[in-house]
């Protein structure tokens, strides 16, 4: 009998797992067993009952862009006037 650490993860947790990864905008590392498989679909349910996720913010974005207004974002997010150049040639515009 194999200890039931060692069980791994059933469809239904990892098809649950894609559903709430997809909902949340978010990742999930892949389980191996189905203990980590439930601690990251109850790490991902928490993200998702804060009721705010990437498709809302998308949705948004969308909305706010057909009446001219500029798209929200996250607040640690890089914006434009901040950097200069692309890819791995970007600096950051201002120095400290």
């Amino acid at each position: 009998m194999t200890p039931t650490t060692d069980i791994p993860p059933t469809g239904r947790q990892l098809s649950y797992l894609r559903t709430l990864a997809k909902r949340t905008g978010g990742t999930f590392t892949y389980p191996h067993t189905r203990a980590q498989a439930s601690r990251e679909i109850h790490r991902l349910k928490q993200i998702a009952d804060t009721g705010f996720t990437f498709a809302e913010l998308q949705a948004e974005n969308q909305a706010r862009e057909l009446h001219g207004d500029p798209p929200l974002s996250y607040a640690t997010a890089v914006q434009a006037s901040e950097v200069d150049g692309y890819g791995s040639a970007a600096t950051w515009r201002h120095t400290r």
